[in-house]
């Protein structure tokens, strides 16, 4: 796919096949989903020069590294836009564990966008931008872009303050990390971090939504005439397998970790840092843990 590709009278996709940015307009008022990471916003600024858009909000979907680290950068070419985030989310930045990783996984996806030869002068982030002040969207708030409303979605199961987007009137859901991260042609390493049945239920809640545009945040934009579907069901499936492969490991957890991670750190997982998504495979296996401590 080339990169900015207008999907839609109103909507427009960003970035590269690794960070993927959704820019909605109507009525000359724009919003801007997802905000990407350091080495990403030279790139994301010159598409949106390209298109001559200027956005007036910036959705923050959720405060994971790779979704937030290009905010300050972001906030300083459009000082004037309005940051959208969930609730949650800056308490979740705020967190000094999270301060810690956050700023060595923008380092290190630095890095490896440069291997696949993305280069900017760009210096990578010093700091974890503060998310204070921002407007805080809930479940089925709308905004209302001039024409165009868009829904405001709390996705549960991946990341605290998680919220997607829903475009009723192109049938269009944006939902991030909320299907977990995708392997083109492959499936999904199922991203469960803070509950396995709240992760299942918001994947059945934006298939029930019977969406014609499906955009991830990393690898992925499906249309009406692909199955989108079937992307869902890959995703469900993923979940499962995976939880099925820690319940019946008799291995101690660190070991069944590092078998996932073994198992599912390669191509389009590899930008991240290894000690991010081994300790991503830590917290499935505990998540699925907790499942098991519940039943009984």
């Amino acid at each position: 796919m080339k990169f900015p590709n207008q999907v839609t009278d109103n909507l427009w996709i960003l970035g590269n096949d690794y960070f993927h940015f959704y820019l909605i307009k109507s009525n000359n008022v724009c919003a801007l989903v997802e905000i990407g990471i350091s080495a990403t916003v030279d790139l994301l600024l010159e598409q949106l020069s390209s298109i001559g858009m200027k956005p007036d909000f910036l959705i923050v979907t959720h405060p994971h590294s790779d979704h937030v680290t290009g905010l300050d950068s972001v906030k300083q070419a459009f000082p004037k836009a309005k940051v959208m985030v969930g609730e949650g989310a800056e308490s979740f930045l705020r967190h000094p564990k999270a301060i810690k990783s956050t700023i060595v996984e923008d380092h290190y996806m630095m890095k490896s966008m440069s291997s696949h030869g993305l280069l900017t002068m760009r210096p990578t982030a010093t700091f974890v931008p503060s998310l204070s002040g921002c407007m805080v969207m809930k479940d089925d708030n709308e905004l209302d872009l001039g024409g165009l409303t868009i829904r405001f979605l709390e996705a549960k199961g991946h990341s605290p303050g998680n919220i997607l987007v829903y475009i009723p009137a192109i049938k269009a859901v944006l939902v991030s990390d909320s299907l977990g991260n995708h392997y083109p042609e492959q499936g999904f390493f199922p991203t469960f971090f803070t509950g396995y049945a709240d992760y299942m239920a918001t994947i059945d809640r934006l298939s029930a939504l019977n969406p014609e545009i499906l955009g991830l945040a990393h690898n992925g934009l499906f249309l009406k005439n692909e199955d989108i579907k079937d992307i869902f069901q890959k995703s469900r499936d993923s979940a499962n397998y995976v939880k099925k492969y820690i319940i019946y490991d008799n291995r101690d957890d660190e070991t069944t970790a590092g078998n996932l991670f073994k198992f599912y750190y390669n191509d389009e997982l590899t930008i991240y840092s290894p000690g991010n998504i081994l300790n991503c495979c830590r917290l499935l296996v505990r998540r699925v843990r907790e499942l098991e401590d519940f039943s009984t």
